[in-house]
This record gives C-alpha cells, sequence and structure tokens, in this order.
C-alpha cells in the first residue's frame, strides 16, 4: 500500500470537545483518509497510542505499525475499504514507535459520493490492552479461588474495590472477635483498628487501583495481633488471607535482642529500656560477661538500675550532653567516655548507643556497646608525634611542614628577614623503583633524607612531601635580596653536590641527581598554597632544562601556567559546546584529480575567532583532551565518509585523519576506529589514519600489533611527516603500511636547497622500494610539483591546488572538478 501522508490534527466532526471526550472514554484515537489527495489526517491520542509524536509520524505508513502477522490482515481490509465500500472491524496487534505490541481494536469505514464513489475512509483505533490483561487475569484468579475457597483453614475474607468486607469465613469472624453481620459493610482496615493513611490502607488501595498482588506483616491494634496478610485481585476486588503470626514476632524479636547483645561479646554490652531520659534515667535489663569483668559489678548489682552508676568525677559532660541529645532525638551516637569501675579506678571506652525500634512498633529498647580504649589513649601522644613525621625517612612530613611554613609566614609580619623554599624531586626515580625494586627505592631515599639533613642548619626544616619529592624550609636568609639569593643558590647547589654523590643500596651502587626548585618570601608574604605552586613550577623549569639544576622561579612561569591552565578550561568548554569544526584540505593524484582531503581541526572560538591548531594541539596532549578531541575528529570524517559514499561523485574519495601518538596508543584505540566504522557503514580503505613518526620511538612491537589489525580489517596507514627525525629504518620494512607523507619542510626548499632536495628523492626511492605509495604535503607550485613528479611522487596536497575549506566551501569547489571515475 503506498505510504499515507499525514498532518497534524484537524476537525474531524463538528463537536470537537465531544470527539475529545469519546477518544479519552474509550482509549481510542481517530483517522481520516482522503482519497483524492492521498492525505492521512490523525488525531493526536492515536500519535500517544503509537508513542510517537505527530512531527515524526509526517509521510509514515500506517500499514508499518501493524505487527508482521497482522499486517497482510489489515493491508487487505484496507483496500477492500477503498476500493469495494467494505468497512472493517479487526482486533489485531500494533508495534508502536516505542517497540511495545499493544492489542487494539481497527475499525475503519468509507464515505462515498452521490455516484457511489468512494471519496473518503474514516476510522479508529482503541487500545485493548487493559481488557485483554483483565479478561486474563480474572479467569486466572476465578481459577485460584476456586481451588483455594475449597481448602482454606484460615482466616479468609474479601474486600470490594472500597475495601468493605463483603465476606469473611468463621476463622476470620474468630481471628476479629465479630460476628460477619457486625463486619459486613465495614472496612479492613477498620475492623483491624487501623485508620485511613495507615500502612494496611494505603497498601491495599494500591492493590485494588493497581490490580497487585501484595504479601506483608504488620501489627494491629484491634486484634492486638501480628498479622499475615495476603492480597489477591479479583474482579470484585480482594481476596484476603490473614494469619496470627504474633508468636513468631515475639520469638523474632527475642532472638534479635539476643543476637544484638551478643554482637560484640568481647565487649561490654548492656540494654536498659526505653523510660525517661531524666532521672533515674533508662534502667538496666541486661549486662553481659564482659560488663561484670571489666567493672567489676555483678549482674544482680545492677540490674534495675541505670548506667550513671559508672560516671564519675572526670567523666566529660560534654560528651553526656551529647548522649541526652540523642537520646532526646531516638538517634544513635558514639562517644570516647571516661567511666569507673567498681573500685573507683578510671578506664576509657568508646562507647555506641543505639535504639532499637523493633517492627515499626516505636523504641522499646537502649543498647550501648563499650570497648575499652585506655591503652590506646596512652598511646596517644607517641601517636600524635607519629602522625607528624614520615615513617620511611623520619623528617617531618606534610602536615608538619605545612604548619611551620605557616608559622613562617604569619610569625612577625613585621619582620624584613627574607626566607626561600626549595622544592626538590629525584630525577628518574621511577626507573630505580621499576629495576630494582621498591625496597632499593626505599633505601635510596633514606640516605636522600640523611644527606639533605646534613646540607641545613638546625633550625632549617626538610620534609617529605611523598615519593621522591623533598621540601626545605630556609628562614632568616637575611635582610639583603641579593646576598639572600647568593646564600640560598649555594645551599641549593651544595644540595645538588651532595645528592649527585654515589649510593651504596645494599651492595649496589647507584648514582642520582635531583632538580630544585627555589623561590623566596618576604613582605608582603604570600600564601601556603601560591609559595608551593611557584617553587614547584621551578622545579620543573629545572627539569625541563635537562635535571641536575637549580632553578630560581620568575614570575614568568607563573604566567605561562596560568595561560595554560585558561586554556585547558576553554579547551574544556569548548569541548562541551561544540565549538570544533573541521576543515578538508583536497589531496589531488595525476593529473590534477582530487583523490581524497584530509581533515584539519578548527576551533571556532567565540572570543578569538578562528583558532589554528598550532595554538591548541599541544595543550590538548598534554591535558589529555586529545582523547575526546581525536575521537570527535574520528567521529565526524566517518560520517562524512558515509555521506559521500551516497554521491557516486564523492563515493570514492577518502578522507585522512590524524592520529596523535597518546591516542594510538590508548589500549582500545583499535576498537574505538573500528566501532566507528561499523556505526557508520563505511569502507574502512576509505579511511586513512596519519601517524605520527613518534609511534617510532618506543614499543615497537605493540605499534606493530596494533597497525597489524588495523590493516587487516582494511584501513589504510600512512607516516605523516616522515623524516622528521624519528623513523627507524631497520623497522620500517615491518610496517603494515600505505603510505609516506613528505613533510612541507623538505618541500618548501626542494629547488633551492640541495639537501631537502636529496631527503625527498630518498623519500619516494624508499617508497618505492617498499612497494608504498608517497604524498608531498605543502606543494604551492608548480615548479615544486614538477620535480616531485619527475623523481616519481605523484600524489600532492597543498596550496597550490586548494587551501583547507569548511565542508560547505568544499562541496562547491568539488562541483567544478572532473567527476570521479
Amino acid at each position: 500500500m503506498t505510504p499515507l501522508p499525514t498532518s497534524p490534527p484537524k476537525n474531524l466532526h463538528p463537536d470537537r470537545q465531544l470527539l475529545d471526550l469519546v477518544e479519552r472514554t474509550t482509549e481510542a484515537g481517530a483517522w481520516v483518509f482522503e482519497i483524492a489527495s492521498q492525505h492521512m489526517t490523525w488525531t493526536q491520542p492515536l500519535a500517544t497510542l503509537l508513542d510517537l509524536p505527530l512531527s515524526a509520524a509526517q509521510n509514515a505508513d500506517p500499514l508499518h505499525f501493524y505487527a508482521p502477522q497482522s499486517r497482510a490482515q489489515m493491508t487487505a481490509a484496507f483496500e477492500a475499504c477503498s476500493g469495494h465500500a467494505q468497512g472493517f472491524d479487526e482486533e489485531v496487534q500494533l508495534v508502536t514507535g516505542g517497540g511495545r505490541r499493544v492489542w487494539v481494536r481497527s475499525v475503519g469505514e468509507a464515505v462515498c459520493d452521490e455516484r457511489g464513489s468512494v471519496v473518503r475512509l474514516q476510522g479508529v483505533v482503541q487500545d485493548l490492552s487493559a481488557r485483554k490483561y483483565a479478561g486474563k487475569e480474572t479467569r486466572s484468579v476465578a481459577m485460584r479461588l476456586s481451588t483455594t475457597l475449597a481448602s482454606i483453614n484460615e482466616a479468609f475474607a474479601t474486600v470490594d474495590h472500597l475495601g468493605q468486607i463483603t465476606y469473611i469465613n468463621a476463622e476470620g469472624e474468630s481471628l476479629l472477635s465479630a460476628q460477619a453481620d457486625e463486619l459486613a459493610g465495614m472496612t479492613l482496615w477498620e475492623a483491624l483498628g487501623q485508620v485511613n493513611g495507615d500502612h494496611i490502607h494505603t497498601e491495599l488501595r494500591r492493590a485494588l487501583n493497581e490490580r497487585l498482588t501484595l504479601e506483608f506483616e504488620n501489627y494491629y491494634k484491634g486484634p492486638d495481633k501480628w498479622l499475615e496478610l495476603r492480597a489477591y485481585p479479583f474482579e470484585q476486588g480482594l481476596a484476603i488471607y490473614l494469619r496470627d503470626v504474633t508468636e513468631r514476632r515475639h520469638a523474632q524479636e527475642q532472638l534479635l535482642l539476643l543476637q544484638t547483645s551478643i554482637a560484640r561479646l568481647n565487649d561490654i554490652v548492656m540494654i536498659t529500656e526505653a523510660g525517661p531520659i531524666d532521672e533515674p534515667g533508662p534502667r538496666l535489663v541486661f549486662v553481659n560477661d564482659a560488663f561484670e569483668r571489666q567493672t567489676g559489678y555483678s549482674r544482680e548489682e545492677v540490674l534495675g538500675l541505670t548506667p550513671r552508676l559508672l560516671q564519675g568525677q572526670r567523666t566529660q559532660r560534654e560528651e553526656l550532653n551529647r548522649i541526652r541529645l540523642a537520646m532526646e532525638q531516638a538517634q544513635p551516637v558514639r562517644v570516647e567516655l571516661i567511666n569507673y569501675k567498681k573500685n573507683g579506678e578510671p578506664f576509657w571506652v568508646e562507647l555506641d548507643v543505639v535504639p532499637v525500634d523493633y517492627f515499626n512498633r516505636g523504641l522499646t529498647h537502649w543498647v550501648a556497646i563499650a570497648r575499652d580504649i585506655t591503652s590506646r589513649k596512652i598511646a596517644e601522644d607517641e601517636i600524635e608525634h607519629l602522625a607528624f613525621y614520615d615513617a620511611l625517612t623520619r623528617l617531618p612530613n606534610r602536615q608538619l611542614l605545612m604548619d611551620r611554613l605557616q608559622y613562617a609566614l604569619t610569625h612577625n609580619q613585621d619582620d624584613a628577614e627574607i626566607g626561600a623554599l626549595m622544592f626538590i624531586d629525584l630525577d628518574n626515580f621511577k626507573v630505580l623503583n621499576d629495576t630494582m625494586g621498591h625496597s632499593k627505592g626505599d633505601l635510596l631515599l633514606q640516605q636522600v633524607a640523611l644527606r639533605l639533613a646534613a646540607c641545613l642548619r638546625l633550625t632549617d626544616t626538610v620534609a617529605r612531601l611523598g615519593g621522591d619529592e623533598f621540601v626545605v624550609l630556609l628562614e632568616n636568609m637575611g635582610e639583603d635580596r641579593q646576598a639572600a639569593m647568593l646564600r640560598t643558590r649555594a645551599v641549593g647547589e651544595k644540595i645538588l653536590a651532595t645528592l649527585s654523590e654515589p649510593y651504596d643500596l645494599a651492595g649496589h651502587q647507584h648514582y642520582s641527581t635531583c632538580s630544585i626548585g627555589i623561590t623566596s618570601f618576604c613582605n608582603p608574604k604570600p600564601g601556603i598554597g601560591d609559595l608551593l605552586k611557584q617553587a614547584d613550577l621551578a622545579m620543573y623549569q629545572a627539569k625541563a632544562a635537562g635535571r641536575n639544576a637549580v632553578c630560581f622561579f620568575d614570575p614568568a612561569m607563573q604566567a605561562v601556567a596560568t595561560a595554560s591552565a585558561a586554556l585547558n578550561s576553554e579547551l574544556r568548554h569548548g569541548l562541551r559546546n561544540q565549538e570544533f569544526l573541521l576543515y578538508y584540505q583536497p589531496q589531488v593524484g595525476r593529473e590534477g584529480r582530487m583523490v581524497g582531503v584530509e581533515a584539519l581541526i578548527r576551533w571556532q572560538h567565540p572570543q578569538r575567532g578562528l583558532v589554528l591548531p598550532g595554538d591548541f594541539i599541544s595543550q590538548a596532549e598534554e591535558s589529555g583532551l586529545i582523547m575526546p578531541l581525536g575521537e570527535w575528529v574520528l567521529a565526524t570524517a566517518c560520517a562524512q565518509l558515509a555521506s559521500w559514499a551516497l554521491n557516486p561523485r564523492t563515493r570514492e574519495l577518502g578522507i585522512s585523519v590524524n592520529v596523535s601518538a597518546r591516542q594510538f596508543r590508548h589500549p582500545e584505540f583499535v576498537e574505538l576506529v573500528m566501532r566507528h566504522i561499523a556505526q557508520t557503514g563505511i569502507e574502512a580503505r576509505r579511511l586513512k589514519l596519519e601517524l605520527t613518526e613518534s609511534l617510532l620511538a618506543i614499543d615497537m612491537e605493540v605499534t606493530i600489533a596494533k597497525m597489524g589489525m588495523l590493516k587487516d580489517a582494511g584501513v589504510t596507514l600512512s607516516i605523516d611527516d616522515f623524516g622528521m627525525g624519528y623513523s627507524a629504518l631497520s623497522y620500517l620494512k615491518y610496517l603494515p603500511l600505505d603510505q609516506l607523507k613528505i613533510d612541507r619542510a623538505f618541500v618548501k626548499d626542494v629547488l633551492t636547497d640541495p639537501n631537502d632536495a636529496a631527503i625527498a628523492r630518498t623519500i619516494v626511492g624508499l617508497a618505492q622500494s617498499l612497494g608504498l605509495g608517497v604524498m608531498a604535503e605543502g606543494v604551492e607550485t608548480e615548479a615544486q610539483r614538477d620535480f616531485l613528479a619527475r623523481h616519481g611522487c605523484h600524489c600532492y596536497q597543498g596550496h597550490l591546488f586548494c587551501k583547507a575549506l569548511p565542508i560547505d566551501e568544499l562541496e562547491i569547489f568539488m562541483q567544478g572538478l572532473p567527476a570521479q571515475r
């Protein structure tokens, strides 16, 4: 059947409100199909039934929504109605836009003109789901009831849709202590002594409204019993079984109480009744053996008394107030408290006090569990001392350093004395750990700590921040800035020389160096965070200078770091707001015919305009944002290839995508590429990945394996900027490559610089000998192209042919090119 055009709902009846009422009441939706215009109109309820907005239904074939087993039946019905004016009334299944299967009644009729010709079809689709379900459920419940009623030997009742008792057996009368005629017309929750809003009322209303089977236990005031209630819906209401479980509940209470008491048998356990908190307070109803052992009181002496008998002169009033406040709010509380034994000896306990609310009947007991922590308290001074020193090196740790640094910055604010902070990081410490083991690394750290302490005055502080990072705090370096700087540098050089001496690590001689960053402070004094940041930046500057160096903080470092952080934030914002776009630069082959494009990312910055990749890619690499950015480029390129594949003029074009070393080395990179290829359905060979030469520097076996998997999948592989420094020719023959790409730096002066010309010829010759393609980028003149062509390079990219263009301008450019063959 030809798809029927659809439109937003129009008036299908003179009284629109009446139609809406009918549709809502019958859970149906209406439709009209004009024969002459082949135009379908349907109402909002019908669209809602199909789980679709009206806008999404434009030009949809209504027969498409019928389930496969019903489609032929409904196609014949529609054709008979439109061709012979035969109405139809069928119960069939639909498959909605959301994938639901729905039973419906589909009714249609023909409207004829005065000549008897069919001019319009109109009809209704009614949702039968509720009726189908209700019929099935009613039959099921009836069968269960007929079987069950014959063997009922416990309390049983039925209630109507208002919850009123319509039937109760003799066992039910006995349980509720009332006759059937007394209970008739009374709601079940009223018969059980409950009110509207109580648990049983809420649950039974929900079971009635939602036709649910329920099972729960609760305490009921009327019979003063715990009852198990099982409710089953049927057409007239609910069938309900009631069983007295009071004894079992009491047994559970006793068992739970016992379990709580013995949970920590080695600790003191006390249970009190939930009596008044004021004097004399809750009374003890249980204490365990540990209570007797540790307090010296017997069980007989304390039962019936309050736990206050353990309090004494040093018992902390503030902790007692915390306990009182928690008990007033029926909340648990934990305190550390001084109690007293029977002989007057004080002891420390960690006390947990927990309210017990058994089965929602309200607070019934308090359970207190006390652990003796006297030994811990005695050792607290030593523990506090150890908390401020590094366990491995015995140097002050970060906390003590922060305390001393805070004191240095806040004490004697008017003092003109200059101080300095050194940030020291061991060079290549990870290599030692990885090769010789952490035990050797720990020995080195211990010896470094001893050497650092020997380089300093007694008034100076050297601390270990963690790992291989140390900080030195120098105070009172004088009031003259230049002289203070010279003294500080001298200390730094001394540390540098001392730490570079050989180390004996359990018989293994080891050499190590360090990088030192230094910042000074005087009035006005900076904050601790700023000072540490400055020393850290200076240390990284020393690392960048080749390690084993001393570097003083320069405000320019902070400016660079701030700019880097700002750029990183803007990059994240740009990713969230989709500010990035792709430009495409054509790649041409022989006779200037376009063979593909290279995808080049651009950033449409809201303030700075169009930003080229050279201004942000390195920061994306450093921050890790290259991963989501690179995936976006890959996904966009694959989507563009899928679009081009639909056009005979562009379906043979390929797209080159640059891949950074960090992207390529990600464990899931191959899976990521294959996923986007599969999602877009493109030919893998049309996607060319341009890999950087830095991939060849390390982990060559892993690189070859990953490239092999991509190659086996059909992806084209190219080495970008070939010849710029990392290529190991011995490995090149093992790489599953398709192409080498000559860097623009060699192409630029290929006509004037003999060295560049020789390198270009060599790359072309190497590619030919390995059976690889070769492409030159940055071709800007015909003379450059002719030189490359004479030496066997016939694929080019550069401004001679076209600059990088956004996709809409590229499409216009390609329209002027000869068609692809």
